[in-house]
């Protein structure tokens, strides 16, 4: 049985919340918020991003999101201390764990010699998509074009440069599968 303190605590914090989205919603245009979107650090955006984050997902610490580009996060995610920099697109399945993480579809820059002080081309960049129910950990880095199947994990500080099967874990760099998960 909850008492009357504990019903007003969770009122007080359920507005702090809302208030919190509020706030953000004002602040960035570009941000759309799902229902009960918990921002229990702070959030940032950066060059005219736009950023989607689904119902019930929690954003603990700084998450920042950058680029000209577009951010799909899904429902009941945790995105803890997370980094996206997005210059096409960067999608985020539901129910999935960020932990303090960079996930970059540029490299912001062209590869060939004589093109890197050039303006970045189409080639730089391609969309990342991490499916449903992924762990990503601490320090890991994501790059340009990369899927991450289903139920997987990604180590902590591991490079994805490719993409990585669903119900596995990866850990290294270069990435290197350790684990496949049952059924």
């Amino acid at each position: 049985m909850v008492g009357a303190d504990g019903i007003r605590r969770g009122l007080l914090v359920r507005t702090v919340f809302a208030v919190k989205r509020g706030w953000y919603r004002l602040r960035y245009p570009g941000l759309t918020l799902g229902q009960g979107v918990e921002i229990r650090g702070r959030i940032r955006l950066r060059r005219g991003v736009r950023v989607s984050i689904g119902d019930r997902t929690r954003l603990n610490k700084l998450v920042r999101f950058a680029g000209p580009g577009q951010v799909r996060v899904g429902v009941d995610c945790l995105l803890n201390a997370t980094w996206i920099g997005t210059w096409s697109s960067v999608t985020i399945g539901d129910r999935c764990l960020l932990s303090n993480c960079e996930l970059l579809d540029s490299d912001f820059h062209n590869l060939p010699p004589h093109l890197r002080h050039d303006p970045p081309t189409a080639a730089t960049r391609a969309p990342i998509v991490v499916e449903e129910n992924v762990w990503i950990g601490a320090h890991a880095l994501v790059l340009k074009g990369v899927r991450i199947g289903r139920d997987a994990v990604v180590g902590a500080a591991t490079v994805v440069r490719t993409d990585v099967p669903p119900r596995v874990v990866v850990v290294g760099n270069p990435q290197q599968m350790v684990k496949k998960f049952d059924g």
